[in-house]
């Protein structure tokens, strides 16, 4: 019963709440696209450059929605980013699409980071896959060709962070100003390794295929600490790296099913079994270490200064992959935690005033009154996905 019932709060979460908030208040009426930032009380800010991040996250969002729902407005939604994110985005000269544009769709930042040339194949596949659009499917195959000639590393494996607009001359690597500068990171490739599963249902390419069995053997070889079961986050680019400074709770429970989502879209049993096994470990670290008894999801682990707000992408990663490991492991504690999760998602992340969740709070749980809802990172993508994945796995 409890089962039953959870499914049924979580789809009414997403459905009367997360995609209604997305449709209506994000499109721009004015400019075209999404608006580059939405605070918590709905007021614009489109100073804020458009990402691509965004862009491809909105797309995957409601190209999945129209997937599972068929309904118009879910169809229009992604279509309105898909138009955008292919012209606004697209580098008509050099191929690949910018990091950045401002309010009237003209280039800001116009590096080719790996991270938003992965979201953007990651939404471009989930579109063609809802709708058949050849064009959708073109442009996802161009931004791989790309990866593959200027960003694969052939000496080491991986991917290399960034390349400038050309896809040749030196780019400032970093994901954000949080972060060191750094020629591989594992957020990129977890994200990369997300798009290439995401890309082989639509495209059964052997490199496609190849690449994302070398990028399991890439976390699972280097990416993963056998001894402590996190994920280290930054690397030089033969794998060395610099002193460890922290764990991410956050994309160690995201990679702990992501890893195996993609295990089970490639098709190589052993690589399946390692991952099922990683997976299982992975969550348990973070269940002894970042849970606490009221279902908040510490975000990071730091031997030095380190963040203690509460994320909203770090609880929804978390109830999927407590879950997870559940559905892997049998072991109740897990099921029990992903729920006590959701139980803290509802009582402080939802927004039950203006919609949506917020998407940072503090230590008490409360939402910063000046984070916004809507921006570069702020998305739809995280917590639908989670609403997605549970109510699959709750069948």
């Amino acid at each position: 019963m409890m089962t039953y019932d959870l499914k049924q709060c979580i789809e009414q979460e997403l459905t009367g709440n997360i995609l209604p908030f997305w449709v209506e208040h994000t499109p721009d009426p004015i400019h075209g696209g999404f608006y580059g930032s939405l605070s918590n009380d709905l007021k614009v800010n489109n100073l804020v450059p458009r990402s691509a991040v965004l862009y491809g996250r909105i797309l995957w969002t409601f190209a999945r929605a129209y997937r599972k729902y068929r309904q118009p407005q879910y169809l229009s939604t992604a279509q309105r980013a898909y138009d955008y994110l292919s012209y606004h985005f697209r580098d008509a000269k050099y191929g690949g699409m910018y990091w950045s544009v401002n309010v009237n769709g003209e280039p800001v930042e116009t590096r080719k980071h790996t991270y938003a040339q992965a979201f953007s194949i990651y939404g471009l596949a989930e579109f063609y896959l809802a709708t058949g659009e050849p064009g959708a499917l073109d442009l996802a195959r161009q931004i791989f060709e790309l990866l593959e000639t200027h960003a694969h590393e052939p000496t080491f494996g991986g991917y290399i962070e960034s390349r400038g607009r050309d896809w040749v001359s030196p780019a400032d690597q970093r994901l954000s100003a949080l972060e060191p500068d750094c020629d591989k990171s594992m957020n990129t490739l977890l994200h990369l390794l997300e798009a290439y599963a995401n890309l082989l249902r639509v495209w059964d390419e052997p490199r496609v295929r190849a690449r994302l069995n070398e990028l399991l053997e890439v976390f699972l070889g280097r990416i993963l600490d056998p001894q402590t079961h996190h994920f280290r986050l930054f690397f030089h680019n033969d794998w060395t790296w610099p002193h460890q400074e922290h764990f991410s709770y956050g994309h160690d429970i995201e990679g702990s099913w992501l890893l195996v989502e993609a295990a089970e879209i490639s098709g190589i049993a052993d690589l399946l079994e390692r991952t099922r096994s990683m997976s299982v470990q992975i969550a348990q670290a973070v269940y002894s270490e970042a849970l606490q008894p009221d279902g908040r999801v510490l975000s990071e682990s730091s031997e030095g200064p380190q963040s203690r707000d509460l994320e909203w992408w770090t609880h929804a990663e978390a109830m999927v992959g407590f879950y997870a490991a559940y559905q892997i492991s049998g072991q109740e504690h897990f099921t029990r935690a992903s729920v006590r999760v959701w139980d803290f998602i509802r009582q402080n992340f939802i927004d039950h005033r203006h919609g949506d969740w917020f998407k940072k709070l503090d230590l008490q749980a409360r939402p910063y009154p000046h984070s916004p809802k809507v921006g570069a990172w702020e998305c739809p993508y995280h917590h639908s996905r989670a609403c997605f994945e549970m109510m699959e796995r709750l069948t």
